[in-house]
């Protein structure tokens, strides 16, 4: 069995590199060996996976992914970090560290691709990054990550939850997902003060293919610019008028004054293609 970094050797690790854990880049590494092997087993990797990690930080959980995988990219934006991780867990030939912001990455800088997304995200980025890589890399085709709880719960949320909104839309696009459990502040180091959940996801076909993930989106970020409005009003400036959110919403079958948060993907889509047609007629 892999020897995992304990909280022993996390800060040892880190005095010797100087490295200070920062709250700016979302840094609370990871150092329990039972969450760690919990992560690996609920990710349900294959040995033929090539799996990518981002922020691995002092390599704890990357140390975990390695025996499971064919092949491990890690994107590290820390350049102590980056240059420090493939002596840490002894520089194995199925493992690529790239040293770059992970919201600038594209399936170009990928070889072989990644089939499978395992990362404990710094809560600052968590939502953007997961949004980008499953825009980015097409390849992609399940994925476990560990986010703030609350985050956790705001990506899997249904329609009609009052937590439902943009990121829970978002991510139904590219996927469908699911909770896989909460994750104790006791496990980090810091120890941040909010607990973390797992959020399991399988790509899936986007809901039609007729109007761009941009048009959808550009519909969600409107509808949910003003919750408490109804979507006539919410959409106006998506529409141009009042009147204008009105006419594409009947068309596409929606009740004007519906909210946003009672919408599910499908229905969002259908009403940016809708909008589409009418444009065009």
């Amino acid at each position: 069995m892999t020897k995992l970094l304990g909280p022993a050797e996390i800060r040892e690790l880190a005095s010797r590199l100087g490295v200070e854990p920062t709250k700016r880049r979302g840094q609370n590494f990871l150092h329990d060996a039972n969450t760690i092997r919990r992560i690996v087993a609920t990710a349900d990797l294959s040995p033929l996976d090539v799996a990518v990690e981002v922020g691995p930080g002092l390599g704890s959980l990357t140390l975990g992914l390695l025996p499971a995988v064919s092949h491990l990219h890690v994107v590290e934006v820390d350049p102590v970090l980056a240059a420090a991780l493939p002596s840490t867990v002894d520089a194995p030939a199925h493992l690529t560290v790239h040293l770059k912001d992970a919201l600038t990455v594209t399936a170009e800088d990928f070889s072989p691709e990644p089939t499978a997304f395992v990362a404990n995200l710094p809560y600052n980025v968590a939502v953007p990054v997961l949004l980008h890589f499953l825009a980015a890399l097409p390849s992609l085709r399940k994925g476990l990550v560990m986010v703030q709880k609350e985050v956790a719960d705001r990506l899997t949320a249904a329609p009609g939850s009052r937590i439902y909104g943009v990121p829970s839309v978002k991510l139904a696009w590219h996927a469908s997902s699911r909770p896989a459990g909460k994750i104790s502040p006791a496990v980090f180091w810091p120890v941040p003060n909010v607990d973390s959940g797992l959020v399991y996801f399988e790509r899936r076909d986007p809901p039609r293919t007729d109007v761009s993930r941009k048009e959808v989106f550009a519909v969600v970020d409107a509808a949910f610019s003003q919750r408490r409005k109804t979507l006539r009003a919410a959409l106006a400036g998506w529409a141009g008028s009042p009147a204008e959110a009105e006419r594409f919403l009947r068309a596409a079958g929606i009740d004007p004054s519906t909210r946003g948060e009672q919408l599910d993907v499908h229905a969002f889509a259908r009403l940016a293609a809708t909008r589409r047609t009418l444009d065009q007629a």
